[in-house]
């Protein structure tokens, strides 16, 4: 009876429509003026209008998995788990758990790679976020021991989880079907969520007297894969992906770290932070901190050193196509740009499952072991 189960979803629709007939049913016989006629009216109406929104919102709750649990679903889940300190943990990476791979043999991390479960801990931004890492095959084949490996930072959008990347998204399935058919090199995968100081929307910058949000992202996290795993430190080795929020995310840091970040990808990006009810003031005034949480403005000022962006839109179902096209007019060589713009398609899991093969295979190209 979980939150995304197929039992909780078929109940909630059963219960909308028995409500439904039973208004239908009754209502003739409560059309009368009298206080107890009225209140049925009023009860069954909002009884069947909630089951109707709760079958809808579990519908879609299963689809993008926006939430993973009850508990996720009224902020009770704060916890990050017991951690247990595996071979691969790390003064900054601490391995709670280790997943395997559907495919064949996949329970041997040389035949089908490993997702750890990981708690992630900032050293100059004190902040520990929890995430997966995925490590493909190679990563554990004798032959390849000594080889370093490029590796992606990956954000899910606002207010999703880290998990949505492995089950709504397919990141680490993706990734290791398109190596094993050669199109695209063995790619370390670090999956997060953007909010790393929930419920609050933080958009990836340094708030004054606040979270060091920026400051985990750009520096901490690319310091903690490096000395966890076999990943260079030019910038060649470090790639960063998002949508929507993380797309945003993406973006703007690696026009901020072009010295770390060697390819960005934004997924629906949009190119300005969100200023509403879930950031709060992000800048407190601060118009130069305000400027450099603008894309556009950043990449307008960024000294071109090479650094390859890909972004995506779709001329229907996506409102950042105009920020898109301005955006790919900024880039300025020996910057590279790239772009995915689709016919048609919403900011939705379905849109960026289109795009994800094709934009894995373009961030292999640009990265090195």
């Amino acid at each position: 009876m979980g939150l995304t189960s197929n039992t909780v979803l078929v109940l909630a629709i059963i219960a909308g429509v028995l409500l439904f007939g039973v208004t239908v049913w009754f209502w003739p016989k409560l059309s009368g003026r009298s206080w107890r006629s009225i209140v049925g009216r009023i009860g069954l109406l909002l009884a069947t209008q909630l089951a109707l929104f709760s079958a809808v919102g579990l519908a879609a709750n299963k689809s993008f998995l926006f939430y993973g649990s009850w508990a996720d679903l009224f902020g009770q889940e704060t916890a990050i788990g017991k951690v247990v300190d595996h071979s691969m943990s790390s003064k900054d990476i601490k391995v709670i758990d280790k997943q395997k791979l559907d495919v064949p043999g996949g329970g041997k991390p040389q035949v089908g790679g490993q997702i750890l479960k990981v708690a992630i801990t900032g050293q100059k931004s004190k902040i520990t976020s929890p995430g997966y890492v995925w490590l493909p095959p190679e990563y554990f084949q004798p032959q390849h021991k000594e080889q370093n490996f490029p590796a992606s930072i990956v954000l899910t959008g606002y207010p999703g989880t880290a998990e949505n990347l492995i089950k709504g998204l397919n990141y680490p399935m993706t990734a290791f079907k398109q190596a094993k058919q050669g199109k695209m090199k063995p790619m370390i995968l670090v999956m997060l969520r953007p909010t790393i100081a929930p419920p609050r929307d933080t958009e990836c910058v340094d708030i004054p007297d606040g979270p060091q949000t920026e400051t985990f992202f750009a520096q901490d996290l690319p310091q903690a894969i490096q000395s966890t795993f076999r990943v260079g430190k030019k910038p060649q080795n470090m790639g960063f992906i998002g949508n929507s929020t993380g797309g945003y995310c993406a973006l703007k840091i690696a026009a901020h770290y072009p010295q770390t970040f060697g390819a960005a990808v934004g997924l629906s990006a949009y190119y300005k932070a969100a200023d509403d009810a879930t950031t709060g003031d992000l800048f407190r005034g601060d118009d130069k901190l305000k400027k450099r949480a603008d894309v556009l403005h950043s990449l307008a000022n960024k000294k071109p050193t090479g650094t390859s962006f890909l972004v995506t839109t779709s001329e229907k179902g996506e409102d950042n196509l105009n920020d898109t096209k301005k955006f790919l007019k900024l880039v300025k060589g020996p910057d590279r740009v790239s772009s995915i713009i689709l016919d048609s398609g919403g900011h939705n899991f379905n849109t960026w499952r289109r795009e994800i093969p094709p934009m894995l295979v373009w961030m292999s190209g640009r990265m090195q072991a």
